[in-house]
C-alpha cells in the first residue's frame, strides 16, 4: 500500500533523476528566478554567473556558442554545459523562455540544435505532470491515479545511454514546469510515493490517453505487439466533451491534405479494430490513391482518433450532421494526440450517434461531382490504449479508489513500490 512507499526512489544515496528533453531550438533564454544561478561546463569551470531576474540567451554560432547577456556577448566552447544554482543547499531551478522549472539544467549541441534537458527527481518532476495531464479540481482518486501511471510510464521510459529520457510533450506526457504544480497535484504524488504498476515483475508500458469513446482498445490492434495487461475495457468517459465530435472539411483543405492526388473523391474504410477504430483505410482522388493506416489518415485530417466514420455533403453545409458539445466546452479541451488537459464537465454530452462498424457495412464515402465536404464524424480523443482521462474522471465521481481505476484499465498490472533492480 500507499504507507509502504514513503521512502524517495534512491539509487546510490540520491533520488532517482530522470532527463527531461524541455526544448530543442537553434537558441534558448536563460534565467535565474530567486537564487543566483552558475553556467558551468563538463569538467566543473565557472564560466559565468546569472544573479535573480537576469536572463541569458544562447545560440550557436560557427565552431561554438554565443552568450548574450547582463556581461554584454561571451564567446563560449561548444561543449556540454550546466545551468545550476549557486548555492545547492538553498534548493536548485531555473527559467527556460520564462517559464520555471525545478532541478538543474544539462545544454547539449545535437544537429545544429541546443537541446535543453532538465535534470530532475522522479518526485519531483510528477507533480507538474499530473497537472499538465490533469485539471487540479479533479477528484484526489483520479489525481492519484495518474501521477502512478505517470511514475510508471517515466522509469519505463529511462535510458542511460541517450542524452534524454522523455520528452516534455505529448510524445511523451506532457511537463509544464512549477507553474502546472497545484497542492492537490502535489498531493497525489505525495500520498502514492514510489508506487508504480509491474507485470511479471517488470514496469508496464502505463500509456494513457484522454477519451476512449466508449471504449478502450487492444494495444495488439494498433501496434506491434498485445501486452496482457493493456486489453479493451468498458470506459466510463460520459462527462467528456470530446466522447463524441465532428469535424469538416472542404474541398480545399481535402486538396491541401492529399495534394498528391489532388484531393478526395472517395474513401474506403478496409479494415478496423474490434471497437471500430479505423486500421486501415483507401483514399481515392483525381489524380490517385493512397493507402493508410488509422494512424496516418488521423494525422492527414488531425482527427482527435480514429474511432470515426466519413460521409459527404453538399459545400453549404446542409445535409446529415451531429449535435456536438458546445464551444465554451470544446475550447476547455486542449487539441492533442495523447492525453489531455481539460476542465471537468458539469453536464455530459447529447446521446451517442450510431458508429457504422466497417468491416460489417464497408460502403465507402463517395464524394459526387463537382466536389462536396467531408465530414468526419468520431468519438474519443487519443490512441484509446490503457487508461482513459476522463475514464478515470468518472470513476473517481463514482466513488472508487484510485486503486480500482487503475485496475480496470491496466487489467492483471499489480501496484508494487518501486525498487532498483
Amino acid at each position: 500500500g500507499a504507507a509502504a512507499a514513503q521512502e524517495p526512489l534512491r539509487s546510490g544515496g540520491q533520488e532517482l533523476s530522470l532527463r527531461v528533453l524541455l526544448r530543442q531550438e537553434p537558441s534558448l533564454e536563460l534565467g535565474a528566478a530567486a537564487l543566483p544561478l552558475r553556467l558551468e561546463d563538463d569538467r566543473g569551470r565557472l564560466l559565468l554567473v546569472l544573479r535573480p531576474g537576469e536572463t541569458l540567451r544562447l545560440q550557436l554560432q560557427a565552431g561554438g556558442l554565443q552568450a548574450v547577456g547582463p556581461a554584454g556577448v561571451v564567446a563560449l566552447p561548444l561543449r556540454p554545459l550546466w545551468l545550476l544554482a549557486d548555492d545547492p543547499a538553498a534548493g536548485d531551478g531555473f527559467l527556460l523562455a520564462g517559464q520555471a522549472y525545478r532541478g538543474r539544467l544539462r545544454l547539449l549541441s545535437e544537429g545544429g540544435l541546443l537541446q535543453a534537458i532538465n535534470h530532475i527527481g522522479v518526485e519531483s518532476y510528477l507533480p507538474s505532470v499530473v497537472g499538465s495531464e490533469m485539471p487540479a479540481s479533479w477528484p484526489l482518486a483520479a489525481l492519484r491515479a495518474q501521477a502512478i501511471a505517470a511514475r510508471t510510464y517515466a522509469l519505463a521510459q529511462r535510458r542511460p545511454a541517450a542524452a534524454y529520457d522523455v520528452k516534455a510533450s505529448v510524445a511523451s506526457q506532457m511537463y509544464r514546469g512549477v507553474v502546472a504544480e497545484t497542492a492537490s497535484t502535489r498531493e497525489a504524488v505525495a500520498s502514492t510515493r514510489g508506487l508504480v504498476l509491474m507485470h511479471d515483475d517488470q514496469l508496464i508500458n502505463a500509456v494513457f490517453h484522454s477519451s476512449s469513446g466508449g471504449s478502450t482498445e487492444n494495444s495488439g490492434e494498433l501496434w506491434s505487439r498485445q501486452l496482457p495487461y493493456l486489453v479493451s475495457v468498458p470506459d466510463t468517459d460520459e462527462f467528456s466533451p470530446v466522447r463524441e465530435w465532428q469535424v469538416r472539411f472542404d474541398p480545399e483543405k481535402l486538396r491541401r491534405a492529399f495534394s498528391e492526388i489532388g484531393g478526395v473523391q472517395r474513401i474506403e474504410v478496409l479494415q478496423t479494430s474490434r471497437s471500430g477504430r479505423v486500421r486501415q483505410a483507401r483514399v481515392l482522388g483525381p489524380a490517385g490513391a493512397l493507402l493508410l493506416s488509422g494512424s496516418q489518415l488521423r494525422s492527414r485530417l488531425g482527427l482527435r482518433s480514429t474511432l470515426v466514420r466519413f460521409q459527404f455533403e453538399n459545400g453549404t453545409g446542409n445535409g446529415p450532421s451531429l449535435p456536438v458539445p458546445g464551444q465554451s466546452i470544446a475550447a476547455a479541451v486542449a487539441a492533442r494526440s495523447g492525453s489531455g488537459s481539460q476542465q471537468p464537465l458539469r453536464d455530459g454530452p447529447p446521446p451517442l450517434p450510431a458508429l457504422v462498424e466497417a468491416a460489417a457495412d464497408p460502403a465507402p464515402a463517395v464524394l459526387p461531382a463537382g466536389g462536396m465536404a467531408l465530414l468526419a464524424i468520431g468519438r474519443g480523443f487519443g490512441h484509446g490504449v490503457g487508461m482513459s482521462q476522463w475514464g478515470a474522471y468518472g470513476l473517481a465521481m463514482r466513488g472508487e479508489s484510485h486503486e480500482q481505476i487503475l485496475r480496470h484499465y491496466y487489467r492483471g498490472a499489480q501496484l508494487r513500490t518501486y525498487s532498483l533492480p
